[in-house]
């Protein structure tokens, strides 16, 4: 994957110097762009060098600083400012904007061609295109068909970055809904990632979005995963008006074989928090009970158990063509609150009393009785189980 450190470590860009945004050398490069003024802006997309001469621009220093705040709004790769009779100096507002958004600024003298820049630039991302094909080829052999490639797949795996003996972890994204690609959270999902993770190498099979994660190469481990998950969430909210994606996280494993565990692990999270409908799930760690009821080998005793709790709910359901045993698992996930039970069922309070007075009766169950509780939600945990293996 070409990136910023691999042109700032690379002999191709002599002609650059980073001045500013260090700690931004992990981000993605997939173009470049000329911009001369702030109504071009517009034009770049994430991911893309900016370069400017100034020669557009007003002669005060703010008009620069504001360029390149629009530029990192755009979430573009990083910023190439041509200093000369234009821009004689990189303003100190602008060094330190970069400084504390990460986000990397070059000088290039006015010396060098423009021209011999954007040739230089497209051959780096042409030869590292490839690369990312390769990066793409290991992993989906690591997931998919680690047996027939261990043998080469640790000095692989070391090469681009995740050398022996890492704990490695797998990342899924995908959408809700046949209809929902999730091409068009791509950009977004992997510019989060990037400033969250040193390092990753990613994968797009069928609809899924795959990352593999190297528990050392975290930018930010002062902010847990689930904020970052949220942070994608709200976006993709706020643009669309409602969520169609839904990111799950394996459990970290040092042995190259059980990578594949962590994806399936990642998977799993992704069904229970589709089947739940739960956005707030998002680490196979997280899932609580469902680990132990998915190690039961005794599938017979597990549906005994289930039987023997929800089995009367189920038959009256039946032959009554009465909602029931939905409405008793609406009850277990909202804790028995007889108000919000209510706001999401849109029925009166005096109905949702009826109902769990109705249940109770039923099953021959006091629902206020914590135990109960407790046995009536293992019976659904089975049941989601035993349905969806």
């Amino acid at each position: 994957m070409g990136t910023i450190r691999k042109i700032v470590e690379g002999v191709q860009f002599p002609m650059l110097t980073l001045v500013a945004g260090h700690s931004g050398t992990y981000r993605r490069v997939t173009g470049i762009n000329v911009v001369e003024s702030n109504d071009l802006i517009m034009f770049c997309r994430p991911n893309e060098l900016v370069v400017t001469t100034g020669i557009n621009l007003d002669a005060d220093e703010d008009s620069l600083e504001q360029l390149v705040k629009q530029a990192y709004a755009k979430k573009v790769a990083g910023f190439i400012i041509n200093t000369g009779p234009f821009i004689p100096d990189i303003p100190e507002a602008v060094i330190s904007f970069a400084n504390q958004n990460d986000f990397p600024i070059f000088q290039m003298p006015w010396n060098y061609r423009i021209a011999d820049l954007l040739k230089t630039t497209f051959q780096f991302i042409a030869n590292h295109h490839q690369e990312l094909s390769i990066e793409e080829k290991v992993l989906f052999n690591l997931l998919f068909h680690y047996k027939q490639n261990a043998n080469a797949m640790k000095d692989q795996l070391a090469q681009l970055g995740f050398p022996q003996g890492r704990e490695l972890a797998i990342i899924t994204c995908t959408t809700v809904g046949t209809q929902a690609s999730i091409d068009r959270y791509e950009v977004l999902v992997q510019f989060a990632f990037q400033n969250h993770y040193q390092r990753f190498l990613k994968l797009k099979h069928k609809n899924y979005l795959i990352f593999l994660i190297d528990k050392t190469q975290i930018n930010t481990p002062n902010i847990p995963f689930s904020k970052i998950v949220e942070e994608i969430y709200e976006k993709i909210t706020l643009k669309n008006g409602y969520l169609d994606i839904i990111i799950g996280k394996g459990n970290y494993h040092k042995e190259l074989e059980n990578v594949r565990k962590s994806y399936d692990e990642s998977l799993t999270v992704i069904h229970l928090a589709q089947l739940h409908n739960n956005r707030f799930l998002y680490k196979y760690k997280e899932i609580g009970a469902y680990k132990i009821i998915m190690a039961v080998q005794n599938q017979s005793l597990m549906k005994s158990f289930s039987h023997d709790i929800l089995g009367q709910l189920y038959h009256y359901d039946d032959v009554h063509n009465t909602d029931y045993v939905p409405f008793l698992r609406i009850f277990l996930e909202e804790n028995g609150s007889t108000s919000r039970i209510s706001e999401r069922q849109f029925i009166h309070r005096n109905t949702v009393l009826y109902k769990i007075k109705k249940i109770e009766w039923l099953l021959d169950m006091d629902l206020s009785n914590p135990f109960t509780k407790t046995n009536l939600y293992i019976a659904f945990l089975i049941e989601d189980v035993l349905t969806h293996q």
